[in-house]
């Protein structure tokens, strides 16, 4: 028996002139949504259904998408639309990922790497749009307290009060990670990320998953690229773009670099952990002792020493044990 959503993305497709096209699954993510590949005869396109009520709006892809574009980037082109109904037609930009494409070509890397990175850098060259969530130092601290919230929990089975965390991380962002904002994409890594040869200079680089950008530090985006929880990106390389990206290098940047990448590091610990045990989806556990060496290294920065003893106390190591504890819950600690 067909679901009502499936019918309701048929009529969506009727209406846009794509009934008769062969229709595939392409992908999903952590999110609600979901995409699928058309085809109709030579031409292709990808619907997206993101269904109403789930926390991705279209129209902020729309106007996202759109801002990129203008500034001569590559996002996907929208076709046709319903934003009732959570649906939106759009361009297909191919099958490059940058993720696949280093596996099958390594000596790439770099190269593509330098592309994203030369990417933030026209990015946050341009004003960004008006009216985007600006979080204040204390949001993004509580929102990386989902470390504490979530993973923490899910290996100990307790929980603890989070607002030494919050307090000590809400002082590092003030001082170290607080400056003048810029658009950030937020999920900007090599899963999102599709290569374009026929284009040129920038637009090289496809877009994806932008929906929820918002008003960030200029630092944030690149951590995002190069501190990647779903494949490793060697020391070298994240020196390398570090340095394309601001070039002097400086210690302030660093600093700020660091104390972002803990924030990042610490909700996608959250995160992960909470979509085993809420969403039932186990795969992103094995993503998790990544994320914690990423975090670890960033711990590390002297600056960031009140962070790193909170840490030592509170947050247990990812040990193959303590990572079965959590797969052992998956799916049964659903939401009120």
């Amino acid at each position: 028996m067909m679901s009502d959503r499936k019918a309701a993305s048929l009529a969506f497709l009727a209406n846009a002139g794509w009934a008769d096209a062969s229709r595939s699954f392409l992908a999903g993510d952590a999110s609600d949504r979901s995409y699928d590949r058309l085809r109709r005869g030579t031409k292709t396109a990808v619907l997206m259904d993101a269904p109403p009520g789930k926390g991705d709006d279209p129209a902020d892809f729309i106007a996202i998408g759109a801002h990129l574009n203008r500034l001569g980037l590559s996002a996907p082109r929208v076709l046709a639309q319903d934003l009732a109904q959570g649906f939106l037609l759009i361009e297909d930009l191919g099958d490059d990922v940058f993720a696949g494409l280093i596996a099958k070509e390594p000596q790439r890397e770099v190269e593509l790497y330098a592309a994203a990175t030369d990417v933030l850098t026209h990015l946050q060259s341009h004003p960004a749009p008006k009216d985007l969530p600006d979080l204040s130092a204390m949001d993004w601290a509580k929102a990386a307290a989902f470390a504490l919230d979530w993973y923490r929990f899910a290996v100990t089975g307790n929980r603890v009060d989070t607002q030494p965390f919050v307090a000590t991380l809400t002082r590092l962002i003030q001082h170290h990670a607080d400056g003048p904002r810029v658009l950030i994409l937020r999920d900007y890594h090599a899963e999102n990320l599709l290569w374009l040869p026929e284009r040129s200079g920038t637009a090289r680089v496809g877009l994806l998953d932008f929906q929820l950008g918002q008003m960030g530090q200029p630092g944030y985006d690149l951590v995002s690229l190069l501190q990647d929880a779903r494949r490793d990106v060697s020391v070298g390389i994240e020196v390398e773009m570090i340095q394309r990206f601001r070039p002097d290098m400086s210690g302030d940047f660093l600093t700020s670099y660091a104390v972002l990448g803990a924030q990042r590091g610490f909700r996608i610990l959250g995160i992960f952990a909470r979509l085993c045990l809420v969403a039932g989806k186990p795969h992103y556990v094995t993503l998790i002792p990544r994320v914690w060496q990423y975090l670890q290294r960033n711990l590390r920065h002297p600056a960031l020493a009140p962070l790193a003893t909170i840490c030592n106390i509170q947050l247990p190591e990812p040990t193959p044990e303590a990572l079965e504890r959590i797969r052992a819950q998956c799916g049964k600690h659903p939401m009120p």
